[in-house]
Formats: structure tokens, sequence, C-alpha cells
């Protein structure tokens, strides 16, 4: 099993982090590290050199980030990455997140920097990792990021946490992966998802340290519970159940799929 998407850089694994990281060589074929903001970068290649063929890297500028990301930290970090190309897999997370930034004048920002970091893929000829969340006044930033990447014919498109049914048809059409995590256990509309999704475009992620998750099915906050990587194994296991495959089949076929994407 892969997890596609986690963020082993943050401060919740400053404890332990190798002991994590020697869990999951234990249990997983490779994790995808997430690197959102350019202060997170230096860890984050310290890991890729510190575990090789196992801890891979995408990096980007999550969506919630922007406002404290100046422009010159920004030109800075996208040639740390043009430099670094050789040791990351993917851009992102990047794309549209309307529920933590709420004005229009910041959302459009969001948008500008969306296509910046596409065609910062398009040069390094590397994935992109969606992050797309609606705001809590409706406005639909999930289909923002949809149209985007329609508009510039982005084809290598992990959409990560992706909990939009509406946009599945199109998301599929357009050969996207759909990457989905332990919300599965309670999310009935995830659980939808996951049924309409062929297992082909279907990934594991974690999104650890946060979206830990009790035998229930409930889900904590990481002050009360950390997530880690290997509970993917849990997410598979859920979407076994929901397709009516073996377990064997759903870690073969998102393991491969993994592995095609991210070129792993």
């Amino acid at each position: 099993m892969i997890d596609t998407h986690c963020h082993l850089e943050q401060t919740d694994y400053n404890m332990d982090r190798h002991a994590v990281v020697e869990r999951c060589r234990k249990v997983l074929d490779a994790v995808i590290t997430s690197c959102a903001h350019p202060k997170d970068f230096d860890l984050t290649m310290q890991l890729v050199e510190s575990y090789p063929n196992f801890i891979h890297a995408a990096t980007g500028i999550h969506p919630e980030y922007l406002k404290g990301v100046s422009e010159k930290q920004k030109d800075a970090y996208f040639d740390l990455i043009r430099r670094n190309k050789s040791r990351i897999v993917a851009i992102g997370e990047c794309g549209t997140d309307y529920w933590w930034i709420k004005e229009n004048s910041w959302r459009e920002k969001q948008r500008e920097l969306f296509f910046e970091m596409i065609d910062l893929a398009n040069d390094l000829r590397l994935p992109l990792v969606i992050h797309a969340r609606d705001g809590p006044d409706a406005a639909n930033a999930v289909e923002d990021a949809v149209e985007i990447l329609e508009q510039q014919d982005a084809d290598r498109v992990q959409m990560h946490m992706f909990n939009s049914r509406q946009l599945l048809p199109r998301v599929l059409d357009n050969g996207w992966m759909v990457s989905v995590n332990t919300l599965l256990l309670k999310s009935k509309g995830l659980r939808k998802i996951v049924r309409d999704c062929p297992l082909g475009q279907l990934m594991l992620e974690t999104d650890a340290p946060w979206l830990a998750v009790d035998e229930d099915g409930t889900i904590r906050r990481p002050v009360e519970k950390r997530n880690e990587p290997t509970a993917v194994s849990l997410v598979a296991k859920n979407i076994a159940e929901i397709k009516k495959l073996t377990l064997r089949q759903v870690d073969t076929i998102t393991t491969e799929n993994a592995k095609r994407f991210f070129k792993i």
C-alpha cells in the first residue's frame, strides 16, 4: 500500500518522526509527503534523502497559506523546486480553498497562484496534487478548481480528499485520479463516490497527522489523537467492502495506480 498524501513535516511528528517512518516501512510500499509551505521544504528534502525510494515529496503552497507567503518568498520557493526537480514527484498541494479564505480579493489571488503552479508543473513535467474546499458561503471552490484545470488542459491530476459527487463525472472523464482518506469511514457521500469511481482511478491517502479515526469511525482532532500513514489500511478495507472486492485487489490496484501516477 502507498499513502499518497500525508504531511510528515508537521510538528506533530517532531518527537518521534523516525519511529513513525519505521512503522510505515514495515507495512507500506511508499509514502508521498506533501510540503505545503516554503518553510517546510528543507525538512521535506531531508526526509527524501534519509529514506530513499520510500519517502517521496510533493511540493507546493497550500491555498490556505497564501496570505503568509510574500511574492519574494514564492519566487524563491519556485526556484528551489526547480533546482530540486529530481527529488520531487508532484507539484502540490495547490488549488482553491474558500473555507479558510473568505475575502473575494484573496480568493482571486488563490486562483492566480493556482495558474502559476499549474505552469510550474507543466514546466517540470510533474503531476498536480489538488486541494479544493468549498466555502461556508456556498462558494464553490471545487468547481472553480476543476474549471481551471480543464482550461489549462491538465492531464495528470490527483484530486486529494475529493468529496464532490456532482463533479465526479467530469473528474473521471478527464482521466484524473481521486484519493480518499479516513473520512470514508463516516461519510455516506464519500462512500458513494468510492462506489461510483473505477478502482483504476482511486488512490489511498491519510492526510496525516490529521483525520485520526477511532474504531467506531469517529474522526479526532490532532490534539486528541494523531494520525499516521499506516491508517491507509483502514481506507483500503473500506474500499474493498464498498466495491465488494478483496483487500488484496484494492491493495494491488491502488498501489499500481500510485506508482504509475507519481512515476516511483
